[in-house]
């Protein structure tokens, strides 16, 4: 076989690869972390604010696993008020598993997630309205 030959299947090879990576690349899956993340990047600023708020309570919500759920724990300024809001529980590398809830806490401040995310490593972004006042907190938390 001549070098003519050879630079021939040289070229057919390369060309056959790249076909195949720009096959493999149409199934990538590219998520965002929101679908319309413009119009909520353009409200950010109530996020800062109500950031600033929540750190000028005498704590921040809890989060903890339980045998019943994930238990979310409200501070201590928090009981007793009607809380208005939603806590989202993201999973930054598959959103399949993200999950909202309507904020709902009983009279001591606390709420149980029994229909909890599957396991995974989550950001919760919880953020709710009192008094005419926002807060918001992001926590992070690992469900086995």
């Amino acid at each position: 076989m001549n070098w003519g030959y050879k630079l021939m299947f040289a070229f057919i090879a390369f060309a056959g690869m790249m076909l195949y990576l720009v096959f493999r690349s149409f199934g990538t899956n590219f998520e965002l972390v929101e679908k319309d993340y413009y119009k909520n990047e353009l409200a950010y600023q109530q996020i800062i604010d109500g950031a600033d708020r929540a750190y000028t309570l005498s704590s921040l919500p809890e989060l903890f696993q339980s045998g019943s759920g994930i238990t979310l724990r409200m501070p201590e300024e928090m009981k007793n008020k009607k809380l208005t809001g939603t806590v989202w529980f993201y999973c930054a590398y598959d959103s399949k598993k993200d999950k909202k809830f309507t904020l709902e806490t009983d009279s001591d401040g606390a709420q149980i997630f029994n229909n909890a995310p599957p396991a995974g490593i989550y950001k919760v972004k919880i953020e709710w309205n009192s008094s005419n006042e926002s807060y918001y907190v992001e926590k992070s938390i690992t469900i086995h």
